[in-house]
């Protein structure tokens, strides 16, 4: 595990993120009560929070070569010639490759173990100096904000005898920028850990179906539910519905912000795929979706 502080990479996550809003979509929402639901795990990228990216770690159109350098000064980091996005990128490939040639089929990184690969021997940087470099280079390429009505969501759901969990593609300071928005830890807000799973953590990715077992394992360890009785809910029909659904949960897609929305209309793996329910604001979750007994 990691020992950097992590007050401070909150505090940091908090400096370097400004306010953004959801585009909206034309996808109609569905919103019939769902009964019999004992859990809510989500999705973190596109759902929880607007990512302008569209999802993590895709940089886009952004200047990754200008935010590479402003993270190194921040970290007080100094860099081989050989060091920069490029070869971030190059890592990460390489990385996703030699996993899917051992034989798993959607590999995820630890992004402390690339950003050392990439500054490589030459740069003594502890991990508290890599930590910071990473949280510094992924809230200028990829910034994030809220989804309106996050902060409601959680306190509505934390009224109601459920379990919350997460099971997400993420990385170490996913659990923290949430903290930073929400101004509390993950636990103060509701949610279990041992019902929360996150991708860096296996180096394996959505739509793994594997990353989905280690949330329902605790759930079933821990509070004896089922998947039947989990609703998950996110914003890609490839990597969240449809994986959710192999393994048992009800599904609800989160069509709240067109950045992120994911249909996936040309791949044959989602042309059966269908959610129990849609939904177009996380309000509408505890309004009509799962409303007060």
């Amino acid at each position: 595990m990691c020992q950097f502080p992590p007050h401070d990479l909150v505090g940091r996550i908090r400096y370097l993120s400004t306010p953004l809003e959801p585009c909206p979509t034309d996808v109609a929402p569905q919103l019939d009560p769902l009964p019999g639901i004992r859990t809510v795990l989500f999705d973190v990228y596109g759902t929880l929070v607007i990512s302008a990216s569209g999802d993590i770690g895709l940089a886009g159109e952004r200047d990754t070569t200008s935010a590479f350098t402003a993270a190194l000064d921040a970290a007080g980091i100094r860099a081989p010639a050989t060091a920069g996005p490029a070869r971030l990128e190059q890592v990460i490939r390489a990385s996703h490759t030699q996993r899917q040639a051992a034989g798993t089929k959607f590999p995820e990184v630890d992004i402390l173990a690339v950003w050392a690969e990439v500054l490589g021997g030459e740069v003594p940087a502890s991990r508290d100096k890599l930590a910071r470099l990473a949280v510094e280079y992924e809230c200028r390429v990829n910034p994030v904000w809220p989804m309106p009505g996050l902060a409601r969501l959680l306190a509505d759901l934390r009224r109601r005898p459920l379990v919350l969990g997460i099971v997400s593609n993420a990385q170490f300071y996913t659990p923290l920028m949430l903290e930073g928005f929400l101004g509390a830890p993950l636990a103060d807000l509701g949610f279990d850990a041992e019902c929360c799973a996150w991708s860096y953590r296996l180096l394996e990715a959505k739509p793994s179906t594997c990353i989905y077992q280690v949330a329902l394992a605790g759930l079933d360890r821990v509070h004896g539910i089922a998947p039947s009785e989990v609703l998950y809910v996110g914003n890609d029909l490839r990597n969240d519905i449809w994986p959710a659904s192999l393994t048992g949960c009800r599904t609800a897609l989160f069509a709240g912000d067109a950045r992120s929305l994911r249909l996936r209309e040309d791949d044959p793996r989602c042309a059966s795929v269908v959610p129990d329910r849609v939904v177009t604001a996380l309000s509408q979750i505890t309004d009509t979706i799962l409303p007060a007994d």
